[in-house]
């Protein structure tokens, strides 16, 4: 479903802020596949998925989405077929606008606009439907703006309208960083329930080693732009995270250097 090959990038190039971010990355992820990311920092977590999304272009490399060259579509073009989660709880949803507004807005994406009822009747009983699902009362508040909502009832929304047109690849970019760790963990039992009964191809960035092993299917790990290790199956249920580190040192010859991510 992903295929990143050999990807650079280089920011600021021929200057003394040059930095290198992204150095020969190559990743594949099969259909359904659900990978959890984590590096130290400068790593290239963050960049690899913008370079994925099309924030921005990268110097040399391949990225393919369900066999289509990707490379040189616009970020506005491969929306039609990303869903995104950001870390800012901010980012995602017009927060002048309803929830069922926001609703409406995904159900429609990749389509052409034309001149009806922004909500009709039956999408509005859809979307109470769903809503209810996750379990924060957000049901009954259709018409309620999403600038008033809290952190995590914005992250949740966001997921689900991240999903709510099946995306043939999601990228939740460290989504529940900035959320309180009681938050983050219900966000966290979400984003794994949808997941796994929509079979979504989920890149999820996270600096909790925790949630990086219990999550997913397969766990990388990211160093100086590339992939340092790639655990799956057995051996990623049996992981505790002194194993991780150890592992990290061995294949980087360096120690991990992330605060959030020892301390979490």
């Amino acid at each position: 479903m992903l295929e990143l090959k050999e990807l650079y990038k280089t920011f600021n190039p021929g200057t003394i802020n040059a930095k290198t971010a992204l150095s020969g990355l190559s990743l594949t992820l099969n259909d359904g596949d659900f990978v959890t990311v984590i590096g130290g920092n400068g790593a290239g977590k963050s960049t690899m998925l913008n370079a994925t999304a099309g924030t921005f272009f990268v110097d040399s490399g391949k990225v393919i989405i369900d066999g289509a060259d990707v490379t040189n579509l616009p970020e506005h073009k491969r929306a039609a077929f990303i869903g995104r989660v950001f870390q800012d709880p901010m980012m995602g949803t017009a927060p002048s606008m309803w929830i069922e507004e926001n609703l409406a807005l995904a159900a429609r994406r990749g389509q052409r606009r034309g001149l009806s009822w922004g909500v009709t009747k039956e999408e509005k009983e859809q979307y109470r439907e769903l809503l209810g699902g996750l379990g924060l009362g957000l049901e009954s508040r259709l018409t309620t703006k999403v600038s008033t909502l809290s952190g995590g009832q914005r992250q949740a929304l966001t997921l689900l309208m991240a999903t709510l047109k099946r995306p043939k690849l999601l990228l939740l970019d460290e989504h529940t960083a900035a959320l309180d760790p009681k938050t983050a963990a219900k966000v966290m039992e979400l984003t794994d329930r949808i997941v796994r009964e929509g079979q979504l191809t989920t890149l999820m960035i996270t600096h909790n080693m925790r949630d990086a092993i219990q999550y997913g299917n397969r766990l990388i790990m990211l160093h100086d732009g590339h992939v340092i290790l790639d655990i799956a199956g057995e051996e990623k249920k049996k992981l505790t995270v002194p194993d991780l580190l150890e592992q990290f040192t061995k294949a980087s010859g360096d120690e991990f250097a992330n605060d959030r991510a020892i301390l979490s």
